[in-house]
């Protein structure tokens, strides 16, 4: 029997995945209905606030993939303990609308119930985001 960390950890490379392949339905199929996602900075980030539900969620995805080019996304570790997913990684995106890049390391705080996310928080660099769409 694989322990619940471990699915919760795979259930959170697999998101991870879709993302990377921006495959919103997939992504979808990872997410809790009652999801919650907080996506920290001011609204010059057009993904930034906060996203309830999976209609909401849907959007944030949305969002994000049509605002940036992914350079590289790369999840370097993932730290499991019962129902919490911690990923730490390095990012490096253009923000679409004004060609200028977004470098940061990050941090994602995933609350999973039922091996599907339902709270997601993002800490990054945001002020290199805020120049990156300024």
């Amino acid at each position: 029997m694989i322990a619940l960390t471990e699915r919760n950890i795979a259930a959170t490379q697999s998101l991870f995945a879709a993302f990377g392949a921006k495959d919103i339905p997939s992504i979808l199929e990872f997410l809790h209905p009652d999801i919650v996602i907080e996506f920290y900075g001011p609204p010059v980030i057009p993904y930034a606030g906060t996203y309830r539900g999976l209609d909401e969620c849907r959007r944030f995805f949305e969002t994000v993939l049509s605002s940036v080019d992914i350079n590289q996304f790369d999840a370097e570790e993932f730290i499991a303990e019962r129902d919490k997913v911690i990923v730490t990684g390095h990012l490096n995106l253009t923000a679409r609308s004004t060609g200028r890049t977004i470098d940061s390391d990050f941090a994602h705080i995933i609350t999973l119930r039922d091996e599907k996310w339902v709270r997601f928080r993002d800490f990054m660099n945001t002020a290199v985001a805020v120049a990156a769409f300024s």
